[in-house]
C-alpha cells in the first residue's frame, strides 16, 4: 500500500496527509476547493518548518514529504489508484454518506474506505456502500502530526483482516491505535464532550467565569488546556455536532447541548477558526483574552 487518498483539506485532512507523506506514502489530497488545497499546502509547509527548526526532521525530509503530496479537486481522479481512502470532511452525516457513495462507485474494488469521523456510526456510513467489510473508522486527534492516538472503530460488518491491516498501518506512521466499538462518540468524545458541555453549563449558570473554569481544570486536574479553550480549539460547531449525534443516538439528557453553545454557533462564534469563541482570537491564535461578551 503506497497510495493513500485523503478527502478534505481542512485542519484534520492536511494533518493526515502530512503524516502519511512524512512516512513516504504517496498522498492524494482531495478537496473541491482549490483555495482549501493551497491553504493546506501552506499549513503543511509551516508545520514541517517547525519540525526542522526543532530538529525532528531534516530539510531533505521536509522536501521529500512535500513531494509525496499531490492535490486534486476530483474524487474520481484522486482515488483511481488509492489502496486506502481516508475521508476527513465536515462532521455531517449527509455529506459523508454522499462522499462514501461516490467513493464506492469510483474506487477499485479492493480499496479500503476509512472515515475520520469523531462521532458518526461507521456501520451507518458502511451501509451506503457495496463493501461494508472494507469500511472502518480512523479517528485521528488534532493536531494530527503531533498527537499519537488514533481510535480505530470497526463497523458491524468490518472484517478482521481490514481491522488488523489498519491497526498495523497506523503503527507504521508512528501512531498508537486503540480499537473501540461503534457507538456514538466512540470513547474519546463520549467522555470529552460531556465534560466540555458541563463546563459551558457552568459558565451559562454563572458559577464562574471563562478563565476561572479553565484555571480550575488546568491547575486542579492537570489538563494542558482548559475545557473552554479546548472547545474553541476543536471548533464550537464541531462540539455541537458531536453532542447532537450522541444525544440522538442515546436519547440521554446528559448529552443535550447547552443553550449557550447552541446560540454561540448560531451567532457564528465558533472559536479559533472564526476569531472568537469563549476567547478573542482577533489578534492572536492563543487564548490570551476572553471574548467581550464574557468580560
Amino acid at each position: 500500500m503506497k497510495n493513500i487518498a485523503v478527502i478534505g483539506a481542512g485542519t484534520m485532512g492536511n494533518g493526515i496527509a502530512h503524516t502519511f507523506a512524512q512516512y513516504n506514502y504517496n498522498v492524494q489530497l482531495i478537496d473541491i476547493s482549490e483555495k482549501s488545497l493551497t491553504n493546506a499546502l501552506v499549513s503543511i509547509n509551516k508545520n514541517l518548518d517547525r519540525m526542522v527548526i526543532k530538529e525532528k526532521i531534516s530539510s531533505k525530509e521536509k522536501e521529500r514529504t512535500l513531494a509525496n503530496i499531490t492535490t486534486y479537486t476530483s474524487i474520481k481522479e484522486g482515488t483511481q489508484y488509492a489502496s486506502l481512502v481516508i475521508e476527513a470532511a465536515t462532521e455531517n452525516l449527509e455529506l459523508k454518506l454522499k462522499i462514501f457513495k461516490e467513493l464506492d462507485d469510483v474506487c477499485p474494488d479492493d480499496t479500503i474506505l476509512a472515515t475520520n469521523t469523531s462521532s458518526i456510526s461507521i456501520t451507518q456510513i458502511a451501509e451506503i456502500t457495496s463493501r461494508p467489510d472494507k469500511v472502518i473508522g480512523m479517528h485521528f486527534m488534532n493536531p494530527v502530526p503531533v498527537m499519537k492516538l488514533v481510535e480505530i472503530i470497526r463497523g458491524y460488518n468490518t472484517s478482521n483482516e481490514v481491522t488488523k491491516f489498519i491497526v498495523d498501518l497506523t503503527k507504521k506512521v508512528n501512531k498508537i491505535p486503540v480499537e473501540v466499538n461503534d457507538y456514538p462518540g466512540f470513547v474519546a468524545n463520549r467522555i470529552l464532550l460531556p465534560m466540555i458541555n458541563e463546563s459551558i453549563e457552568t459558565l451559562f449558570n454563572g458559577v464562574a467565569g471563562v478563565t476561572e473554569i479553565d484555571t480550575v481544570m488546568k491547575l486542579g486536574m492537570a489538563h494542558p488546556m482548559g475545557p473552554l479553550q479546548l472547545a474553541d480549539f476543536i471548533g464550537l460547531d464541531v462540539c455541537l455536532s458531536i453532542l447532537e449525534v450522541m444525544y440522538s443516538g442515546f436519547k440521554n439528557p446528559k448529552y443535550a447541548p447547552c443553550p449557550l453553545l447552541v446560540n454561540m454557533v448560531r451567532a457564528g462564534k465558533l472559536g479559533v477558526k472564526s476569531g472568537e469563541g469563549f476567547y478573542d482570537y482577533s489578534k492572536s491564535k492563543k487564548a490570551e483574552k476572553i471574548a467581550k461578551q464574557f468580560e
